[in-house]
């Protein structure tokens, strides 16, 4: 079909599916000019066809870059209206007392494991962060991981991973030690030395967080590599005393969590209070 010209629906089509597929990557408009047989001024007219739509159904929009170099790139974004529905039905299925863990934990490993929650998540995680230049994902073994891989599939940059234990194929690693919310022990967190370049942007994500030790050991192997956190992104977060960190963005809050009743009560984090998601 590439070798003769396409009709316009049919462009329209596989120009669609071509920036979905590729979101925050920047096609050259001579790419899509030479698949489609088109001139460029016809293709940019798609271009501003398709953006319209992205825009009025809060899905994303297309940023063009100018110049010899340039081209058009499709930032995945989700409006103030589906991040509100998704995350008051994600409270809702948390918010079931069969949920409730020893130790003031949720379940949610069958939450992590649902690729279309995961999806939605993490595009709304890749809407909060659309304007900030990040490097890397970090997260830690062994929830955070399908979240971190949700946001890069949007964002489209690496994943890293922390251990708790260290690992001979890890090679060399850096370690901190990390004190535990719950217990108040010290745990160590490794991350490979070849995985996090130095004076990386990196995006923190982890999917639950009581007091925060997780995180500031996070962002203490951040500092070991004079890597800058520009950001903190958290599933769901515990209201508890003391917390070692409070730069944070959170989808969920759970306020309260009454083991021997079996109640809590968990509504929306503070995504909405210093984020505004358009």
């Amino acid at each position: 079909m590439e070798k003769e010209k396409w009709k316009r629906s049919a462009r329209l089509v596989d120009l669609t599916n071509q920036l979905l597929a590729q979101p925050y990557t920047l096609i050259p408009l001579t790419t899509f000019a030479k698949r489609y047989q088109s001139a460029k001024s016809s293709i940019s007219e798609d271009l501003t066809i398709i953006d319209e739509v992205f825009r009025s159904e809060g899905s994303g929009e297309l940023e063009t870059v100018a110049g010899a170099a340039g081209g058009v790139r499709y930032i995945p974004k989700l409006d103030l209206a589906r991040t509100e529905e998704i995350l008051v039905k994600l409270c809702e299925e948390l918010e079931k007392p069969e949920r409730i863990l020893p130790g003031g934990f949720l379940y949610m490993s069958d939450l992590l494991g649902d690729p279309t929650l995961l999806s939605r998540v993490g595009r709304i995680w890749a809407t909060l962060f659309a304007g900030v230049k990040i490097d890397a994902i970090l997260t830690v073994e062994i929830k955070g991981i399908p979240l971190a891989y949700a946001v890069a599939n949007y964002l489209r940059v690496p994943v890293v991973i922390a251990r708790y234990d260290y690992r001979v194929t890890e090679g060399s690693v850096v370690t901190v030690n990390t004190v535990s919310g719950s217990s108040g022990k010290l745990k160590p967190l490794s991350l490979s030395k070849r995985s996090l370049p130095q004076g990386s942007r990196v995006l923190i994500i982890d999917d639950f967080m009581k007091a925060g030790g997780t995180v500031r050991g996070l962002k203490d192997l951040c500092l070991e590599f004079e890597a800058t956190v520009v950001g903190v992104g958290v599933l769901a977060e515990a209201h508890v005393p003391g917390r070692f960190v409070d730069d944070f963005v959170s989808l969920i809050s759970v306020s309260e969590i009454h083991e021997r009743d079996r109640t809590l009560r968990v509504g929306i984090g503070n995504v909405f209070k210093d984020k505004f998601v358009e």
